[in-house]
């Protein structure tokens, strides 16, 4: 099924923010629908540093300030201790990358050590298993960030992630034709050929 169109807003924000295209950022903020903002919306945005960094996330909740905000954060926190975050994303590593996760840590782990920590812990642990949005619309989400920056082999990754989270190819593609007015669409295609060869399934 394709997505829903609270799905595709939330990855046109997603993507507008990891891009730094803040005047979208700032028009779909302004024309969000009752209700949106919403706890979805803020969980995304506190996945934009992985993908964009910290500055690119400062700027985005900037902006997003400016026009309104994102409603109120207040209870949203995330009550789980530190080794059940590290647990919890270890898990949904493991589930991402299925046979490959030990490959994929090992690779990891010979880049810089702290650097495999902080994937599992903070990426994963403390931002991608975080409760508030499904695995399934944050897999989603990095595969449109992934697509938008020219990522080929994150992309082949969390496309396969997406599809083993519940994810279905009909939503990713969704996913990408959202996105023809924030992405070139050389690099569009060029993920639509990603998705072609890994997303089978």
């Amino acid at each position: 099924m394709s997505l829903s169109p609270a799905d595709l807003r939330l990855v046109r924000v997603f993507t507008a923010a990891v891009l730094g295209r803040f005047g979208q950022l700032a028009e779909l903020r302004r024309s969000a629908p009752a209700g949106e903002p919403d706890r979805r919306w803020r969980e995304a945005l506190l996945q934009v540093h992985v993908f964009a960094g910290i500055p690119r996330a400062v700027e985005a909740y900037a902006v997003l300030e400016a026009q309104g905000g994102l409603g109120s954060a207040q209870g949203e926190g995330d009550p789980a201790a530190p080794d059940e975050q590290s647990a919890r994303g270890r898990q949904l590593f493991r589930r991402v990358y299925e046979g490959d996760a030990p490959a994929v840590l090992g690779m990891l782990e010979r880049q810089h050590p702290d650097f495999a920590r902080w994937v599992l812990e903070h990426g994963y642990g403390r931002v991608l298993a975080r409760p508030g949005l499904e695995p399934r619309l944050r897999e989603l989400l990095a595969v449109a960030a992934l697509a938008a920056l020219g990522q080929e082999r994150q992309l082949a990754s969390h496309v396969r992630g997406t599809l083993r989270c519940g994810g279905t190819r009909e939503e990713i593609e969704s996913a990408l034709a959202g996105l023809t007015d924030l992405v070139e669409p050389e690099r569009l295609e060029h993920a639509r050929r990603v998705i072609e060869h890994f997303g089978a399934g």
